[in-house]
């Protein structure tokens, strides 16, 4: 785990959305939830080997809408774009090809009617992309989305990164009357680091009427259902699924530019759930 920082002169709490300006918490102030693992993925196995199917599953292709922001990516399940790197990470590859009428391959995959939860610590480490255009994430959608649709079902995104930034990521819930562009959401930035340099951890720790985001075991945002619209519904009392991705443009960060490089990769080298 990183120590990019270790006071508070070195990081920047900042929020967007409802959500007002986040005070620091140290994690000693928590109360000690008792978690014990439930669940992990710690990515090892052999160089190029598929992520467990066991685990995860793919979303394939463009979906609606560059799925649902006009993302300029097409997703695949080939190695080229996701594969486990020996070294115990799992890779996820964007690529500047031709493929499938897109100029762009990459991966998302999903816990999807595999492994779904409720409440808990879900965190993983991660180290990510850089660059104009790219954006990764560390999420969850809620299980019944299938039957409800979004944003009913609930999303929480653990982790997401405009890579333009590559020091600031966000914490951030969608639900009804409360998602895309009036999300819930704040910022973490570091002063004297970088997420695409050094490993991270990012996590919530989530209950039926809280989540607590973090970063490093940094606690950042406190969420409750005090904290939505009036009149809106919390919807983070279910079981959701994991998924992990990235993306390419969008209307979250714009197109790359000339200068982003590529393939640019995002490296997780586990994933766990404590209940």
């Amino acid at each position: 785990m990183s120590k990019t920082y270790k006071t508070l002169g070195t990081i920047l709490f900042f929020s967007l959305g409802f959500v007002g300006l986040s005070a620091c918490t140290d994690s000693n102030e928590l109360p000690d939830r008792g978690y014990t693992l439930v669940w992990a993925d710690e990515f090892d196995g052999t160089t190029g080997d598929p992520p467990n199917p066991e685990f995860w599953t793919y979303d394939i292709g463009t979906g609606t809408d560059g799925w649902g922001n006009n993302e300029l990516q097409y997703y695949t399940d080939r190695t080229e774009n996701i594969h486990i790197d020996g070294k115990g990470n799992l890779v996820i590859k964007a690529i500047n090809e031709p493929f499938a009428g897109r100029n762009y391959t990459s991966a998302r995959i999903t816990t999807k009617g595999l492994k779904e939860f409720r409440f808990g610590r879900i965190e993983a480490r991660i180290k990510t992309p850089f660059g104009q255009g790219l954006w990764p994430a560390f999420w969850m959608l809620g299980s019944n989305i299938d039957g409800v649709g979004w944003p009913q079902t609930g999303e929480i995104d653990i982790m997401e990164l405009r890579g333009q930034q590559p020091s600031t990521v966000l914490g951030s819930v969608h639900g009804p009357g409360y998602s895309a562009g009036n999300a819930i959401t704040t910022a973490f930035q570091l002063f004297d680091g970088r997420f695409d340099t050094e490993f991270h951890v990012f996590a919530i720790e989530w209950g039926s009427d809280f989540i607590d985001f973090f970063v490093d075991d940094r606690l950042y945002k406190r969420l409750t259902p005090a904290d939505i619209p009036a009149g809106s519904e919390w919807v983070f009392d279910r079981h959701f699924f994991l998924l992990l991705n990235v993306a390419v443009g969008g209307n979250f960060v714009g197109s790359p530019s000339p200068n982003t490089r590529f393939p640019q990769t995002m490296l997780i080298d586990y994933v766990r759930v404590y209940q």
